[in-house]
């Protein structure tokens, strides 16, 4: 089966290496023969070239080795991730259909009512990453710096626009988060993912957009856009010289993206618990951590249960934003 290159309108020449669908390896003679005896589904509820698809086709590719199987990802978009992510809540509990997704898992629910239970109808095998997003801007606009960005859009209240990939995503809270931070009027334009968000923020259609390192990263380097900061709490070592939009003009504010593999509940104890062996493996080699780290992303292996539970928390500290700003389920 031939492999697809991984988008280039979002990522840098260096992810050629990334493959789009692993090639099938042969069955491997230790391997169960109850699990896995076919191909293996990665759901991946956005776009190609933002950092759930870019990530499970890397891990993607260590599972066909370790399962001995072909692994397909799948990029079903829609909904802000809704769509993908109800596949996966219907999908037969076997361990062949698997979710990869940002933190917009925890998010959709408290902007979009969705036909699922984000902590009941899925099942944690691993996170993946933790990551911070840049608060990139256009060129021709006139903000040099984060105070200069507030000053602006409180002197054109309404009149300025934020993307994001879709109403629910990480790209999109991580953007109202700033906007209520910092107590702005600004206008939010849903995209079909981050490549199209990106696209209209590069030519000032859009004039915000907070984005993932991985896409954002090679347009920087290429000086396409302006970075006014990054939302983790501490500089970037790979960024030296962004500051945090803590101290670039917003005291206190912090958001960080992060990304974990699901399966549907009920998903059987000894499936999940392979899986997540092989992808916490995946996730401690080498190669892969560098790759990731290159990206921006903190390789982030965790336990099932570990995972459960930081989702939960996750899950109680965006409904008590969403209240405190006002943000209902739409």
């Amino acid at each position: 089966m031939t492999i697809i290159a991984a988008t280039r309108a979002a990522v840098c020449g260096a992810l050629a290496s990334i493959l789009a669908a692993p090639v099938s390896a042969a069955q491997k003679a230790d391997a169960p023969a109850a699990y896995p005896n076919r191909p293996v589904r990665i759901v991946v509820p956005f776009t190609p070239g933002g950092q759930p698809d870019i990530f499970a086709r890397m891990i993607g590719e260590k599972l066909v080795e370790a399962l001995g199987q072909q692994v397909v990802v799948d990029n079903r978009t829609g909904a802000g991730g809704m769509t993908g992510s109800k596949i996966v809540a219907d999908a037969s509990p076997d361990g062949y259909t698997l979710l990869s997704i940002s933190a917009s898992h925890v998010i959709l629910p408290a902007v979009r009512k969705v036909p699922f239970d984000t902590l009941r109808d899925f099942a944690g095998v691993s996170m993946q990453y933790n990551a911070a997003y840049f608060l990139v801007v256009p060129l021709g606009l006139s903000a040099k710096s984060v105070k200069e960005l507030i000053a602006l859009a409180k002197a054109k209240p309404g009149q300025l626009n934020f993307a994001s990939a879709g109403t629910g995503s990480g790209t999109h809270f991580a953007a109202e988060m700033f906007k209520h931070a910092a107590n702005l009027d600004m206008v939010h334009v849903p995209y079909r993912g981050i490549p199209e968000a990106m696209s209209d923020t590069l030519t000032n259609r859009v004039q915000l957009f907070m984005a993932p390192l991985a896409s954002s990263a090679p347009l920087l380097k290429e000086g396409r856009i302006r970075v006014l900061g990054v939302s983790s709490i501490k500089r970037l070592s790979l960024y030296p010289d962004i500051p945090t939009i803590a101290e670039a003009g917003l005291d206190g504010f912090q958001w960080d993206s992060w990304g974990a593999i699901f399966a549907p509940a009920r998903t059987p104890r000894a499936i999940v618990d392979k899986l997540n062996h092989e992808i916490t493996t995946a996730l401690r080699r080498p190669d892969v951590q560098k790759s990731m780290r290159a990206l921006g992303a903190e390789p982030t292996p965790s336990t099932p249960a570990g995972l459960e539970k930081i989702g939960a928390r996750e899950y109680r500290k965006v409904r008590k934003v969403a209240k405190s700003g006002g943000i209902e389920p739409q």
